[in-house]
């Protein structure tokens, strides 16, 4: 807490760059300045803007007429944040991972909880071939 209002007098705004989601929650609730998660565990969601932005300069389609698929370990913060942002938008989102690679089930709730207020299509699937049959961009990281 005393961390968080010290760099909030200091600066007009502070990208976290760590660990825990939980910290850069606490660092946003209480530094009184706009607070950027730069990358968490959970999320990674400065770089799906920059992945999105990426998107939208190569492709002549509007977001919600794209498909793009992960491929590899997705527990964690890309597979998290590349899963939400796509159901979140109304794009047509992939995984392509073995089953035990796949984000929490809490994850994909809340995934499949965005899809149908955004009419996102959601596929995940041990089969790659699958995955990105048809895809505008593939996402790929660590097994």
């Amino acid at each position: 807490k005393d961390t968080a209002r010290v760099l909030g007098r200091m600066f007009d705004g502070i990208e976290y760059r760590g660990y825990g989601q939980e910290v850069v929650e606490e660092l946003a609730r209480y530094a009184g300045v706009p607070v950027f998660n730069g990358l968490t565990d959970e999320f990674h969601p400065t770089q799906i803007l920059a992945d999105l932005l990426t998107m939208r300069e190569h492709s002549g389609k509007p977001l919600q007429q794209t498909a793009y698929t992960y491929i590899g370990d997705a527990r964690y913060n890309m597979g998290n944040s590349l899963l939400l942002i796509g159901a979140l938008l109304g794009m047509d989102t992939r995984i392509g991972a073995p089953k035990a690679l796949w984000p929490s089930e809490n994850i994909i709730e809340q995934a499949h909880s965005l899809a149908e207020k955004s009419g996102a299509r959601l596929l995940l699937t041990d089969n790659p071939q699958e995955a990105v049959r048809g895809t505008d961009f593939i996402h790929t990281d660590v097994w």
